[in-house]
């Protein structure tokens, strides 16, 4: 997957907003972290964000992985050695 990019628009643009909400949801958390607030409630909006920016990555190799399948079947090669690598790295 090395040097592919993501051509399903519609895909890239959810992915962007998750990803501003996600930054959003961050500088909520930094802002409760500088205002003292309740660690259960930073933890608890710390983890939305994590959650947040797993979609987005989860969402992006699905469709890594779907283009990946459509040129495996036009004969291109399949190199599931890097969805592996990308797949892990958000687990």
């Amino acid at each position: 997957m090395s040097g592919m990019q993501l051509e399903n628009a519609q895909v890239v643009g959810d992915v962007i907003k998750r990803l501003r909400r996600a930054e959003g949801q961050l500088a909520g958390v930094i802002r409760m972290l500088e205002a003292g607030r309740d660690c259960e409630d930073v933890v608890t909006q710390l983890a939305a964000v994590s959650r947040a920016l797993d979609k987005a990555g989860f969402a992006i190799i699905a469709t890594g992985l779907e283009q990946c399948i459509t040129a495996g079947e036009n004969g291109n090669t399949l190199d599931r050695a890097k969805l592996e690598k990308l797949f892990l790295s958000l687990a």
